[in-house]
């Protein structure tokens, strides 16, 4: 059996399915799109790839396999999906996913006619896999599809400790030993054995803290929204929407450097925009928050016009409402499965937290900054 050393997870051993998937195309370009995209502005050591993060969520499924006892086809066809769940990202992971979205209909998680348009389908009709089979757990569809898609899958374990070992913050750190060691499947549900009420509570605290100082930091906020702006410019030239869809992170570069100089340049270049508007959730009306994609750029277009600056200078950012999908966990308390929310009081002070670290954004170059913010609180109607 072959192994991989790996910075989080030391040697990770890969079976024969594994070691296949790895030398495809698909699995290969993985290893040009940084799991962080545009995060990597703020933090500069982070740097690592999806390819890495692949193969960290393959080795956390194989142990949670082992803990739960399976050992047979099923687990085959769930290491395989564990290794592919990000085969069907864009450049830039989740930055362009909506612009993907919005094109095709399809979001990352959606493999069917990847796994059949590439190699991969091969791969695993060479094992005995059912290509369709992964395609479902990758969708978190049947019970053992929790484990790479849901509220305790490995994923979200392997990504927070990851991504703080490379951003260098000591806040992503969970005990994912106890986690994958305590998963059990009660009445074909994913649930934490008893006594993993804190165990849980942890996860929960690291994805707030996360989501609050590294993955919504302002910076990496206003270069994302930058980045899908450029990208949908891009679009409207000759750009296929699969061949951009099949970019590495370098790829889409380049082309923005060639087509949308202007933004593409400030990204390259990191000169980005700045906060003309950042306002809090209890400052904003509430119709604000459920703007779409077309009302942010209609609303951007009056921005600008009030302000008198080039319409390409204002970017609306409204992200969508904030949630807490990990609350949401299954753990066992006195034999009895319960929501984490039921179990745990603080779940209520997450909430609010994750209620608190909201931001509408507008942005602007630095010399259209004041203009663009009174205009935007006008238009906006923001205090």
């Amino acid at each position: 059996m072959n192994a991989i050393k790996d910075s989080v997870h030391d040697w990770i051993p890969l079976d024969s399915v594994a070691t296949d998937l790895l030398d495809t195309a698909a699995v290969q370009r993985l290893r040009h799109i940084k799991q962080l995209s545009t995060v990597r502005l703020v933090y500069p050591s982070a740097s690592h790839t999806r390819f890495e993060h692949s193969l960290g969520v393959y080795h956390l499924a194989r142990t949670a396999l082992d803990s739960l006892g399976i050992d047979d086809e099923r687990a085959k066809a769930v290491r395989a999906a564990a290794l592919l769940h990000d085969v069907g990202h864009g450049p830039y992971g989740h930055q362009t996913e909506t612009v993907i979205k919005r094109h095709t209909g399809r979001d990352h998680d959606e493999l069917g006619d990847l796994l059949y348009e590439t190699e991969l389908a091969g791969v695993l009709d060479r094992h005995d896999i059912d290509p369709d089979r992964v395609a479902a757990l990758v969708r978190g569809e049947r019970p053992l599809g929790q484990i790479v898609a849901g509220e305790l899958d490995v994923d979200r374990m392997d990504y927070l400790v990851r991504d703080a070992h490379h951003t260098g913050v000591p806040y992503g750190t969970i005990d994912h030993g106890r986690l994958v060691r305590d998963l059990r499947l009660r009445d074909d549900r994913l649930v934490l054995a008893e006594g993993n009420v804190q165990t849980a509570e942890s996860l929960l605290l690291a994805r707030t803290l996360m989501d609050g100082i590294v993955y919504r930091h302002h910076v990496s906020r206003i270069a994302g929204a930058m980045l899908e702006r450029a990208c949908e410019r891009l679009l409207d030239t000759d750009t296929d929407i699969e061949t951009f869809a099949r970019m590495a992170d370098h790829d889409l570069l380049v082309a923005l450097r060639e087509d949308v100089p202007d933004l593409g340049g400030r990204i390259e270049r990191r000169d980005l925009y700045k906060r003309a508007v950042w306002a809090g959730l209890d400052t904003v009306p509430d119709a604000l928050t459920d703007l779409s994609r077309a009302d942010e750029r209609r609303a951007a277009r009056e921005i600008a016009d009030r302000a008198g600056v080039d319409r390409e200078h204002v970017i609306v950012d409204v992200p969508s409402r904030p949630e807490l999908k990990e609350s949401r966990i299954r753990v066992v308390v006195g034999d009895v499965v319960q929501r984490l929310e039921q179990a745990s009081e603080l779940v209520a002070a997450l909430r609010a937290t994750r209620r608190a670290q909201w931001r509408l954004g507008v942005y602007a170059p630095a010399a259209d900054q004041s203009a663009v913010h009174t205009a935007a609180r006008d238009v906006l109607g923001l205090p």
